[in-house]
């Protein structure tokens, strides 16, 4: 197998994902996701032109999650930067995302919801990243005090079982945490 390393050349494109997790009142969460794609050479357009390099996305998508279970009860999009006028009219398009329970089939829904020609590619990739660490914010809050195995093990439960090989439903942390509580 090649060494991948080696065979990079120039940099052409670079896109960054951040995701931030807030408190919000009432035991809430935030989480602000930014997405911005950099074009590194001067790039021909579909229509003819050409397109100096500079940054092409600039796109800022906010929600609120509440939970147990975790819901999001809210969401806020900017588009400060994008290639055309017409990509802000996605904008409006992901209030199907509200209410949605961010649990197993979040990311089929959300295509469903948003994908293909009812929304912006980018705004779903964003959120779809922005999911999980949507969990991990919340568990950030929800763990800063001692958990209660006995009252909540339910709810932690909920965070972990099927998130990953180490969390799966017949592995040793869950049937440990299951002897704990």
């Amino acid at each position: 197998m090649p060494d991948l390393a080696s065979l990079c050349g120039e940099k052409l494109h670079t896109r960054n994902i951040t995701i931030n997790t807030f408190a919000a009142p009432g035991g809430s969460i935030v989480v602000e996701g930014v997405l911005t794609d950099d074009r590194l050479r001067e790039t021909h357009t579909a229509a003819g032109g050409i397109r100096p390099p500079g940054r092409v996305h600039h796109m800022i998508v906010r929600f609120r999650v509440e939970g147990p279970p975790l819901t999001i009860t809210d969401i806020s999009v900017e588009m400060p930067t994008a290639p055309m006028a017409e990509c802000r009219r996605t904008l409006e398009m992901l209030s199907p995302v509200k209410g949605m329970r961010l649990a197993a089939g979040f990311t089929t829904a959300v295509k469903k919801r948003i994908g293909g020609p009812r929304g912006c590619a980018h705004l779903s990739a964003l959120i779809l990243a922005m999911a999980p660490a949507a969990v991990q914010g919340f568990w950030s809050m929800a763990a800063a005090r001692p958990i209660d195995l006995a009252g909540g093990q339910g709810f932690l439960r909920q965070f972990l079982e099927d998130t990953c090989y180490v969390w799966r439903r017949d592995g040793e942390q869950i049937a440990a945490l299951k002897q704990r509580g």
